[in-house]
């Protein structure tokens, strides 16, 4: 079915649109062709604002932090929570809803941690975890949901063990983060009303504080401490940074990996002669990663608010507007990549947006590479064959999403044999 410029700009604001993504790519690449900067303005729940749909204006807006800022609309959400968080204030100060200065001084509390030289030191204990979660496919006999039973614990564990969560709590987080990226899914979040939502914040809130008040009195080699240790000008972040911090790492740190992986597995069955061509070929896994990611764009969007007017793509933002950045359709823009729509492991090269750019690319970039080359490294060599067996589901988002079910029918030989 054809649909108007204006309705592909609605798209993006439509979470089942995501669930689908035929619909969400078909929208973007006509904005792209006819109206790259396009003005969305039509649904009443939703406040307005330009959507970006080519990778080079994505880029200029994340590269122009001080014209392009994070605060006050860092994501989109429905108009009724733009005007809570007007009249309330953000329930969270992440360092996605913050700017230089308080961006410059709180993001190096945990980037050492996410440096080359330090993930390193985690890759035996990284790749014994793939191990064990490929063995435990083994065990079930030839048949999973690649997504609850791989996909969402094994980076889970990867990221509450580098902060130093017992493994007791993981469960908690895994529904904690579901919640609070699945407000717009019936299935995950935990009720109707924006009251209960916020109970999912406080929930965490309560948990972390907790722990912030552990790591001060008892100290220990963990990220945990880091964060609750942190001094900026001599004084301990505020409860509300702090607790901030650990939601971001526990979330972002764990969703938008397990998203990664669970979406790759599904790009290989979708696509044998890709499959095969990495099982035949090893060393081509680092790049296919690169591919997967650009794929599966687990982060969807971000919002900046122009400081002053600005022109890009021939379109004037006038001060206090905003624009969405849509990395799916960043990184299926025919001007950078060529066949952006066929899946392709040996790409080269590969730009991608999905990590965003400039002094807010994501801080965990390098771990969720390792995460994904590490399960990939251990599972490929020993999947004789792999088939969907049954329907598969995505989450109903605009913010981070991905896939919620994907059941498979496998053959895994055993690891001596492989």
């Amino acid at each position: 079915m054809t649909i108007s410029v204006e309705q592909a700009g609605l798209t993006v604001v439509d979470p089942s649109a995501y669930a689908q993504e035929h619909r969400l790519h078909e929208a973007c690449a006509l904005l792209r062709r006819e109206s790259p900067v396009h003005w969305v303005d039509g649904r009443p729940d939703f406040n307005p604002f330009w959507v970006i749909t080519r990778r080079a204006d994505i880029l200029e807006i994340e590269k122009n932090h001080q014209v392009f800022r994070n605060h006050p609309r860092p994501v989109l959400v429905p108009a009724v929570e733009d005007a809570r968080q007007a009249e309330q204030g953000q329930m969270l100060r992440t360092l996605i809803h913050i700017d230089d200065p308080d961006h410059k001084a709180l993001r190096p509390i945990a980037a050492d941690w996410f440096r080359p030289k330090t993930l390193r030191t985690m890759q035996e204990s990284v790749d014994q975890l793939a191990r064990r979660y490929v063995d435990l496919m083994a065990e079930r006999g030839g048949e999973c949901d690649f997504v609850s039973d791989v996909a969402v614990h094994y980076p889970l564990q990867v990221i509450l063990s580098l902060l130093g969560l017992p493994e007791s709590d993981f469960e908690r987080m895994l529904q904690l983060t579901q919640e609070i990226f699945g407000g717009s899914d019936p299935e995950r979040r935990r009720g109707e009303t924006p009251e209960e939502q916020l109970a999912v914040v406080l929930d965490f809130f309560a948990y972390f504080q907790a722990l912030i008040n552990d790591r001060r009195e008892k100290p220990t080699e963990d990220l945990a401490s880091a964060i609750a240790n942190a001094r900026v000008d001599g004084e301990y972040l505020s409860d509300m940074d702090a607790a901030s911090y650990f939601v971001i790492i526990a979330t972002a740190g764990h969703d938008t990996t397990s998203s990664t992986i669970a979406g790759g597995m599904h790009a290989l069955i979708e696509h044998p002669d890709q499959l095969a061509a990495l099982k035949a070929d090893p060393s081509l896994l680092p790049g296919a990663v690169e591919e997967i990611i650009r794929w599966v764009t687990p982060v969807k969007e971000f919002m900046r608010t122009a400081a002053r007017d600005y022109e890009i793509g021939g379109v004037t933002v006038k001060q206090g507007e905003q624009v969405l950045l849509m990395y799916p359709s960043g990184n299926r823009d025919e001007a950078e990549f060529d066949r952006p729509m066929d899946f392709d492991v040996t790409r080269k090269p590969n730009r991608h947006v999905a990590f965003g750019a400039g002094v807010h690319f994501c801080l965990g970039a390098q771990l969720a590479r390792m995460e994904t080359q590490a399960i990939f490294a251990e599972l490929l060599p020993r999947l004789d064959h792999v088939e969907l067996a049954g329907p598969v589901e995505g989450v109903l988002s605009t913010f981070v999403s991905g896939l919620k079910q994907l059941p498979i029918r496998y053959r895994i030989t055993d690891p001596v044999s492989a």
